[in-house]
């Protein structure tokens, strides 16, 4: 840690990364591309800022050090020799710039991810995971490549209050006030895609869930609350032996 960094943004530094080579275990990578960003805590009252991976740098080559602190146009604010994907960065500053609550913001493009966000029904709820977002999923029309800032207001519309996106034609998105949080609920609609896709290659039609016992799915989950979400982040991280040597 350099002398003059403030110590939670550290350990902002420390869990991001974390995060990235978690991401990279997982095999939820894509080339150099796609984002996981926070917050910077602990800047006062001044204006937000983010930390996002340095463009040109696989998720495996990411380390706190390297890592990119940005203002919420994608300006380097740190110093960073390291380019940023600012086009990349479109989808994030919108949901973070919208959102108070969105501390950290993860969009990935996952083969089964992918794959759902194609189809025109997109993600049912019938699945033991795809339940637990009945009520908190989202659509946003694809626009093509997202680079341009006019596409930011439809996209906080299409995302309104809800804490999981999917982009049409595209992928998917979470996001949640801190990142064990934003992780769990993208590794949740992950696997109710990953579900779909499995069950459409089996034989017959897939059996329906009731309407009354969806809404009652996300209330009743373990794993949808805060302390859940440090440990299975925290459990993660060690199955995939991630540490940083201080």
């Amino acid at each position: 840690m350099k002398p003059e960094m403030h110590p939670q943004e550290w350990q902002a530094r420390l869990q991001l990364a974390s995060c990235y080579r978690l991401f990279d275990w997982l095999g939820w990578t894509e080339l150099i591309f796609n984002h996981i960003t926070v917050r910077v805590p602990g800047t006062g009252d001044g204006p937000p800022q983010y930390l996002i991976n340095p463009f040109g740098l696989h998720y495996a080559e990411v380390t706190p050090d390297n890592l990119v602190k940005i203002g919420i146009d994608g300006t380097v604010l740190d110093g960073s020799a390291h380019e940023v994907n600012k086009a990349g960065f479109v989808i994030h500053s919108a949901l973070h710039a919208a959102r108070p609550d969105a501390h950290c913001v993860i969009h990935v493009h996952t083969t089964a991810g992918c794959a759902v966000a194609c189809k025109e029904d997109g993600l049912r709820h019938d699945n033991f995971y795809s339940a637990m977002l009945y009520g908190d999923l989202a659509y946003h029309d694809y626009e093509g490549v997202t680079t341009d800032l006019d596409e930011q207001p439809r996209l906080v519309q299409s995302l309104g209050e809800r804490n999981h996106l999917i982009l049409r034609n595209h992928g998917l998105l979470a996001l949640g006030p801190t990142l064990p949080t934003a992780f769990n609920r993208l590794w949740v609609l992950q696997r109710a895609c990953e579900i779909q896709v499995a069950s459409d290659a089996g034989a017959g039609p897939n059996r329906p869930i009731a309407e009354d016992i969806l809404r009652k799915v996300p209330e009743t989950r373990v794993a949808g609350q805060s302390t859940t979400h440090q440990l299975i982040f925290d459990a993660m991280l060690r199955r995939a032996g991630i540490q940083w040597s201080r």
